[in-house]
């Protein structure tokens, strides 16, 4: 378990969303008003809307849910789950234990508060402000090497789509191969990294990020459309009940996925296909292709029909990034 310090222990004093004065909280800490003012600074750099009024001192604008391991477990749960403050990426962590041979159980699982080096597809960073969302990964080990773990982040977009639909009244999106969207807008995404042989056990690292409330600092610097769960929900979702489901569901579609790969998920994940029949463009560094989308395949390969040519393309997961083709409609 991260060590708790004085920044983390003032965001915990102030999740209950009443005034909290700064010679109380630094009296509670054994440290000077001013140090409390510097972390508030930090907390706020970090996401946080922490305000102050003279003589009442500082409240959050809205209360905060800690997540708490304690509330995420659940009893048939067979892995851990370590929760930490801030960290500097969730899958890093995790890709670092399995390479010092730390021993993890299959579904160990990290969530933290807050990540300084958030990272999703192709390098791009992931907006991961304090308190916000959900920064989680999971660790897994396949038996049966690289190549069978290729259509995964599919299968885990499923379980990641559940979990959300338990909690909002909207019908989620599947966009190959890694987001979840809603309405059109990015809501979740999926990073799945692996080690080991293309035909001997390897080790899986399954990253996620799930928008729930985004500070309106941080929305800025997002360059594509996104939206949060608390606007779907119009109201807060709690985020250990969140996780709690998410783990639920990671491990019946992994389960299912060890068994028979995506041969019984297809059908769910091609009924919630964001872009089913519309033209897109499947941008890779060497080379763009365009067509209409018809889904996946069992494999995890996208089905690209080409009218002129009359064939259906399979392109198969990697750097590449699919958009709405707009310059091209459909008959």
């Amino acid at each position: 378990m991260a060590k708790r310090d004085n920044k983390i222990a003032i965001a915990q004093a102030l999740s209950d969303g009443e005034f909290h004065s700064g010679e109380h909280l630094g009296k509670a800490l054994g440290i000077s008003r001013m140090a409390v003012a510097n972390h508030v600074k930090s907390l706020n750099a970090l996401g946080l809307d922490i305000f102050s009024v003279t003589g009442k001192g500082y409240k959050l604008s809205e209360s905060l849910s800690m997540l708490s391991a304690a509330e995420i477990e659940y009893e048939e749960f067979k892995g851990n789950v370590e929760v930490h403050s801030i960290i500097d990426s969730t899958n890093a962590y995790l890709s670092s234990l399995i390479r010092n041979k730390q021993s993890l159980v299959d579904g160990y699982s990290v969530i933290a508060e807050c990540q300084t080096a958030g990272r999703g597809r192709r390098g791009r960073q992931w907006q991961s402000p304090f308190g916000s969302h959900i920064y989680f990964s999971q660790y897994r080990m396949m038996e049966d090497g690289l190549a069978a773990a290729a259509g995964l982040s599919l299968a885990v977009g499923i379980a990641v789509k559940r979990a959300c639909e338990e909690l909002v009244n909207v019908d989620l999106e599947l966009k190959w191969p890694n987001d979840i969207l809603a309405k059109g807008k990015k809501l979740a995404g999926i990073l799945v990294e692996a080690e080991g042989q293309s035909d001997g056990a390897c080790h899986l690292v399954i990253g996620i990020g799930i928008n729930i409330n985004m500070p309106e600092q941080f929305a800025e610097q997002i360059d594509q459309p996104w939206t949060d769960l608390n606007t779907l929900a119009s109201g807060t979702i709690n985020r250990n009940q969140l996780v709690r489901g998410l783990l639920k569901h990671l491990d019946s579609v992994y389960d299912e996925y060890q068994s028979n790969r995506l041969v019984n998920l297809v059908d769910e994940w091609n009924a919630a296909n964001a872009h089913k029949d519309k033209p897109v463009k499947v941008i890779s560094t060497s080379n763009e292709k365009r067509g209409k989308c018809l889904g996946i395949d069992q494999t995890g390969a996208l089905l690209l029909e080409q009218a002129e040519c009359s064939t259906v393309l399979k392109i198969y997961g990697g750097e590449v990034s699919l958009r709405v083709d707009n310059a091209k409609p459909i008959n």
